[in-house]
């Protein structure tokens, strides 16, 4: 009977990926705000999330600033959509995409929506797609604005996707990175652990253990742009065991494998 339910709990938990895996995503990209070198990386991430059905890219293409973007557009079928600057200074790109997004809304040709772009004129889109309940992914910098950032469900920074970028762990207090053209930065003070201990009062059950997938939910609810990358670590529960002296660690077999973590801090 056991190995019955288990099955089944196999079974429904891979009709369940498979139905996630089959949901459409409209890839809107802002090609004033976004990296053609990182396409494939973008393509990729977003895939993870279902199919992409529709890849646009929104720009003035007699300027010289979108030409490296031709060969990329022809490598990844992505459909360049021409916006003419009508005024100096002022950007209409946005305005179109804004435009098309509301237009793929309202058509229920999709199930999500990806905006690649650092610009935090498309916050209110994000938020109205949001309220629709519409499933809304952010690709751009880490300067992105945080009203964009958190308008989105989940933000993904451009500086986790590519090679070129070194991976940045949390360093102690006082110590420095390497000179840089002879001038010296500080390390980067991207400090997870709030964020870990947050999202583990959310997921923590009576037994005083918390289910790593409940965890992740919640870190995503606390911070959209929240990636283990960021820290170094390729999965979560890396960067959670690298926090030994915080939290324990256990692997629940009959379980299917499922990953608990518990806080040390507890009483």
């Amino acid at each position: 009977m056991t190995y019955d339910l288990y099955n089944r709990g196999k079974t429904n938990m891979t009709e369940r990926f498979m139905e996630d895996k089959t949901k459409k995503i409209a890839l809107l990209i802002d090609g004033d705000n976004a990296q053609p070198s990182l396409i494939e990386e973008i393509l990729t991430e977003v895939g993870k999330y279902g199919l992409i059905t529709i890849r646009r890219i929104y720009g003035d293409w007699t300027t010289v600033n979108m030409s490296g973007w031709k060969t990329s557009l022809n490598d990844s079928a992505i459909q360049p959509i021409q916006q003419f600057r009508y005024t100096i200074g002022k950007n209409a790109t946005d305005s179109a995409m804004i435009i098309d997004a509301m237009d793929i809304l309202h058509s229920h040709l999709v199930d999500m929506f990806c905006i690649v772009s650092s610009d935090s004129d498309y916050t209110r889109l994000a938020t109205r797609i949001r309220e629709i309940g519409f499933f809304v992914i952010g690709i751009g910098k880490r300067t992105t604005p945080r009203a964009f950032v958190n308008a989105c469900n989940v933000f993904i920074y451009t500086e986790n996707l590519s090679s070129r970028y070194p991976k940045k762990k949390i360093k102690s207090p006082g110590k420095k990175t390497a000179a840089i053209k002879g001038k010296e930065e500080k390390a980067p003070k991207y400090d997870p652990v709030p964020l870990l201990k947050g999202a583990f009062e959310m997921a923590v059950r009576e037994n005083g253990w918390a289910n790593l997938g409940e965890i992740g939910f919640y870190l995503r609810q606390l911070d959209p742009g929240f990636d283990p990358r960021t820290y170094g670590f390729k999965q979560l529960s890396q960067l959670i065991k690298s926090y030994k002296n915080l939290f324990d660690v256990k692997t629940e077999e009959e379980e299917g494998g499922a990953v608990y973590i518990r806080s040390k801090e507890s009483p």
